[in-house]
């Protein structure tokens, strides 16, 4: 069992790489002697958003760290160290009144492996309907909304090697349109055994192109604009576009530690098909497994640069509470605040 599983996850890394510079050839050439950098390359952008308030808070440093449920997004073989019945769900407040929203729930299958639920989502409020006739509103409004449903597989295939595989549905609406398709992201991550360093791989988001259809694409339009001429049916052409493609590597490691504090940092690499490769650091400080504050940056975005966080967590024999926040200032646009809530047996 273990072999195969292992068999899986390595052919899988290696299409989906092959896949990833596809991308990049294709989208990162040179035209007129100006580089593109990928931009528009993919739709279902909130397959981009961080999860989580702990990885935000470390500058998306965390590939390699990530032990939660979390690990869904960041790397799905951190799941592996999820070994109990747990539940979560993190809340961000997101740009120009969006709200992303994740949950996810696990259950232990044996002593190595675990299985996760999970479902992601970014929701819109209401948007006013204007048009060239009627510029302050027509007194219609319509709703842009994202979701993603999926189960994660995890486990770990050796005492210092962790593998997880996830499969989901990713549904993108918006007004009376909306585009379908399945995506499978992989992880592995290895713990030499020293200062608890580990090193962490991932690609996300392996799936089938996506289109638009639904009642918004047909309308019903004259050819001619005499009163005698009778309307037509009209279908608007949709074309097919892919979902963001993302491969991240992840080193982190224990600097300092004694009976009450604690220090881990983390340095990551992520690169995506439709933006430029970004690099981040990031770094934890726990006090007596209960406190924690972090803090960490991003470099090469046009936004992102700065974030920071606390934690507090709960810890008894029967029974473990997490709750964290972060805050994530944009260049331009304003604040990103994330919360998270973690729950387990």
């Amino acid at each position: 069992m273990k072999k195969i599983v292992y068999l899986i996850a390595v052919c899988l890394v290696l299409m989906s790489t092959n896949n990833l510079f596809a991308l990049e050839n294709t989208y990162g050439s040179s035209k007129g002697g100006k580089e593109l950098r990928k931009v528009g390359a993919a739709g279902a952008q909130f397959l981009k958003i961080p999860v989580g308030a702990r990885g935000s808070a470390i500058g998306a440093a965390y590939s390699s760290m990530v032990n939660d449920l979390s690990a869904i997004y960041w790397n799905p073989a951190g799941l592996a160290d999820v070994r109990a019945m747990a539940g979560e769900f993190s809340y961000t407040q997101w740009l120009f009144d969006f709200s992303h929203n994740f949950a996810a729930a696990s259950m232990p299958i044996g002593e190595n492996f675990v299985v996760s639920a999970h479902v992601t989502s970014l929701n819109s409020s209401d948007i006013e309907i204007t048009t060239v006739e009627r510029p302050e509103g027509t007194g219609y409004e319509y709703q842009a909304s994202d979701v993603a449903v999926g189960v994660t597989f995890a486990g770990y295939l050796t005492d210092q090697f962790s593998f997880g595989i996830t499969a989901k549905f990713v549904n993108n609406s918006f007004a009376e349109m909306d585009a379908n398709g399945i995506a499978f992201d992989v992880g592995t991550m290895y713990n030499t055994g020293i200062n608890d360093i580990k090193l962490g791989f991932s690609i996300h988001n392996l799936g089938t192109e996506q289109k638009y259809t639904g009642r918004g694409l047909r309308s019903s339009k004259k050819y001619h604009d005499a009163l005698w001429a009778a309307p037509i049916d009209v279908d608007y052409l949709s074309y097919y576009h892919n979902i963001p493609i993302i491969f991240r590597a992840g080193l982190s490691g224990n600097v300092y530690k004694d009976e009450q504090h604690k220090v881990d940092a983390g340095v990551g690499f992520t690169t995506l098909s439709d933006t430029p490769e970004q690099f981040s650091i990031g770094a934890e400080y726990t006090w007596k497994n209960m406190i924690s504050f972090r803090a960490g940056y991003v470099f090469n975005t046009d936004q992102f640069g700065f974030s920071g966080g606390v934690g507090y967590s709960y810890l008894t024999d029967q029974f473990y509470g997490k709750i964290d926040y972060s805050i994530s200032p944009t260049f331009d646009i304003g604040l990103v605040n994330r919360i998270t809530i973690q729950i387990g047996l």
